[in-house]
């Protein structure tokens, strides 16, 4: 049986301790990744990427001389999976799972470092190449959360909607259906919970069942329901009442 070839992989990390914790888990608990090279900045960083042309980075998001998105950014023309490392920041963790990537938080644990490491692994060997760090950039870059694009991991693969285009989230079981701005319906592999999680407002959850952009929110009855533009009734369930009927004073 052939061996599965390794996954050639550089750690960009400030600290060197931090850097020798992750060496050690990976050459432990990881044996398909082979670590090719190390920075410690990101002007360090970006040549060597340039140079080694990894498949995979370990990319802390908070370093001196520049972040993780101009590590990104700068490397554009380059294809690689990316794991951030993350101290915990809620506005980054909302736009690292926007973006649907692949994020471990410090400390590491090893058992989270092992799953990114399989998920990455079956991209990788499934040539699914998927530019996620190109949106990761646009949406680091972009001020207006709204105008911010979310990857959809879909049955097929993944799909980019631009939060905009979105006009209401609705439950459907494991999955979750949204309904767009052009009358199309994209359906996610993710519980609604998840997008109650990363979606910032104007996304409010109305009911256990509905996510609606209060953008498209052309009027409301004290019976409890909501018209949207696109003519959807929704009920707003007393849990949620409340919190609705406050973004509207």
């Amino acid at each position: 049986m052939m061996a599965l070839q390794k996954i050639r992989s550089i750690i960009v990390e400030d600290e060197a301790a931090a850097r020798e914790v992750l060496r050690n888990y990976l050459s432990r608990y990881c044996p398909q990744i082979e670590v090719i090279g190390e920075a410690q900045n990101s002007r360090e960083a970006v040549p060597l990427l340039h140079e080694l042309h990894p498949q995979l980075v370990f990319l802390d998001v908070e370093m001196p001389f520049g972040n993780a998105f101009d590590v990104l950014e700068a490397c554009n023309g380059l294809q690689f999976e990316t794991i951030f490392v993350t101290a915990f920041s809620e506005y980054s963790l909302k736009a690292l799972n926007r973006s649907a990537a692949y994020y471990l938080l410090k400390p590491i644990s090893i058992e989270e470092l092992i799953v990114a490491v399989n998920k990455v692994q079956q991209q990788i060997v499934n040539h699914e190449l998927f530019n996620r760090n190109r949106i990761i950039v646009e949406n680091f870059r972009e001020t207006k959360p709204e105008k911010q694009q979310v990857i959809l991991p879909t049955l097929e693969g993944f799909e980019v909607v631009k939060m905009e285009d979105i006009i209401r989230l609705k439950g459907n079981g494991n999955f979750t259906d949204l309904f767009l701005t052009n009358g199309s319906k994209k359906m996610a592999c993710r519980f609604l919970k998840y997008f109650s999680e990363i979606l910032p407002l104007p996304f409010l959850r109305v009911h256990k069942s509905h996510i609606v952009n209060l953008t498209f929110v052309k009027l409301y009855n004290k019976g409890g329901y909501l018209t949207l533009q696109d003519g959807s009734e929704i009920e707003v369930s007393p849990t949620y009442k409340e919190d609705f009927l406050k973004n509207f004073k």
